[in-house]
């Protein structure tokens, strides 16, 4: 799994990066099959309040991406992961679905 961690506009604190990082490598022991996952860092204008993370992650054939806004990056970043690991379940789940009918019609033209 490919990281990479963006701050748009500002340099990011190098404990701000490892902790996003160590939060992406989290999502890797609920599904093997990430290939790339982006973590964007911004700030939302006028008064640079709001502190916005956005996630991306792409699997085999989709792309899953949450934003999440709070009034700290670390709260934004568990905020983003939460939505992801919700949408990464999900795909997981649609997968196994899929993978048991597959295997259910092979099995009746046996």
């Amino acid at each position: 799994m490919t990281i990479s961690v963006t701050s748009r506009h500002f340099k990011a604190h190098q404990s701000l990066v490892e902790y996003a990082e160590q939060a992406v490598k989290r999502l890797g022991h609920f599904y093997d099959g990430i290939i790339k996952c982006d973590v964007v860092l911004s700030y939302e204008n006028p008064y640079k309040r709001t502190k916005i993370a956005e996630v991306i992650v792409s699997v085999y054939r989709s792309r899953l991406t949450a934003e999440e806004r709070s009034d700290d990056f670390f709260k934004s970043v568990d905020g983003a992961m939460g939505k992801v690991l919700a949408q990464l379940k999900k795909y997981k789940g649609r997968l196994h679905h899929k993978d048991r009918q597959t295997v259910r019609k092979v099995n009746e033209k046996v």
